[in-house]
């Protein structure tokens, strides 16, 4: 399927929710690409080096021929997430933002993450979750089986499914959020349609903004939270730090109300759902608490509350409680006694 040429980055825990840290060369050739492709790609972390998830790569290499292959219809494609996930979140902003709640279905496992992965569970035991309305399945993995019965990595969120030929679409976040925003504008309603987070004027600032607040911020909280010695970690949580320095400063220059001033951008969406986890779970489950968002970053502060309290898109899609109970009660390893923090109160301050 994919044969890797060389990795970087350092080895940590593997989980189903997890960000990507070191990055590969690959070539792919495979019965979906039938050319082969030398390309980088993320690699998830703790992920062995035959274990690379398959529709990451796809999403990746090929994303042009991605979009021919699944065009746009309405009730074609379905979302698997999870409340609790970042780069899940991502997926459900973007959904709400471009309208694409009557043209895409959305299915929530349950936020507790066990030895086989992602479940689905019903809201009257777990609320805000479901069961899987489309293939009915228990797990997250039977669908990645039926989609590709020999498939051995992990099954992740947010997942892509495709109803009509029975096959993940992409399970890359960054790849389905711009499916979303750029693919459906035929199918929704006219006040959505022309809408774009990724303007052209812009391109080159977001770019070069997703880059680094990936590497620092995004993927930086969990390489603090994993760290295994104290070198470790006192080199990553000082990323993790200088890189909101530098967002706090961005913000100061634009003025606000968004990263890049007064155009709502993807960069916006992609850090939102680390920024409002930050202090309810990062500074005590991640141990980034050299600051906290709402007493050290005014900037990111007001700009968090906006999106939140501003932007139904944001708050409709944000569940603190999905969220505290995944990380304190999944990640046994970090919280032996599963206890979750009654703190901050509250999760997120009014404007």
């Amino acid at each position: 399927m994919a044969s890797l040429a060389e990795v970087g980055g350092e080895k940590s825990l593997l989980l189903s929710c997890a960000p990507c840290a070191s990055r590969v060369s690959v070539e792919v050739e495979s019965g979906r690409s039938s050319a082969k492709q030398n390309c980088t790609v993320v690699l998830c972390v703790g992920e062995e080096l035959n274990k690379v998830a398959y529709w990451i790569l796809i999403a990746v290499c090929s994303k042009d021929s991605l979009f021919a292959r699944f065009p746009p219809e309405k009730n074609r494609y379905h979302l698997y997430v999870s409340y609790a996930c970042p780069w899940a979140h991502r997926t459900l902003i973007t959904r709400e933002l471009k309208g694409l709640q009557g043209i895409i279905s959305v299915n929530v496992v349950d936020w507790y993450l066990d030895a086989k992965g992602w479940s689905f569970t019903t809201p009257d035991k777990k609320p805000g979750t479901t069961i899987d309305e489309v293939n009915g399945a228990d797990y997250l993995m039977d669908l990645y089986k039926k989609a590709d019965p020999d498939y051995n990595a992990r099954a992740t969120v947010p997942t892509l499914w495709d109803k009509k030929t029975g096959t993940i679409v992409s399970n890359e976040s960054s790849e389905i959020i711009r499916f979303l925003y750029t693919e459906f504008d035929d199918l929704i309603d006219a006040k959505y349609r022309g809408i774009t987070y990724y303007p052209e004027e812009l391109a080159s600032q977001i770019d070069e903004l997703n880059s680094w607040t990936y590497d620092e911020i995004n993927n930086g909280v969990y390489k603090t939270g994993f760290a295994q010695t104290q070198d470790a970690y006192d080199e990553h949580v000082q990323r993790v730090f200088n890189g909101l320095d530098k967002v706090e400063a961005l913000l100061e220059r634009s003025g606000g109300p968004y990263i890049l001033g007064t155009t709502l951008t993807e960069t916006d969406i992609r850090l939102y759902p680390t920024i409002v986890r930050f202090d309810p779970v990062y500074v005590q489950h991640f141990k980034c608490n050299i600051r906290m968002i709402r007493d050290g970053y005014p900037h990111i502060h007001k700009w968090l509350r906006n999106l939140y309290w501003n932007h139904d898109a944001f708050k409709n899609t944000t569940n603190f409680e999905h969220i505290k109970y995944h990380y304190t009660k999944s990640h046994l390893q970090y919280n032996p006694f599963g206890i979750t923090p009654a703190g901050p109160v509250p999760n997120i301050l009014p404007l």
